[in-house]
């Protein structure tokens, strides 16, 4: 088996949905998370998956709502 890494929060949740094991979750000197999973040959097929899923449309809106409320004059 071998490591697989992402910095997406999404991804990562669905991955660990999906029943991969997360390894170690951390959060790197330059402020990006860093989310390391036991990989056991999946990991790309799921996030190819996961870009073709609603749990990415989910999350594209949810960002999107994010956005325009931190864009609001206050």
């Amino acid at each position: 088996m071998t490591n697989y890494a992402t910095s997406d929060l999404s991804l990562a949740a669905f991955l660990k949905l999906r029943g991969l094991k997360l390894l170690s979750a951390s959060k790197l000197a330059t402020g990006r998370f860093e989310f390391i999973f036991n990989d056991d040959g999946t990991a790309d097929t799921l996030s190819i998956d996961f870009a073709n899923s609603e749990f990415a449309a989910y999350d594209a809106n949810l960002r999107a709502l994010k956005k325009a409320l931190n864009s609001r004059v206050k």
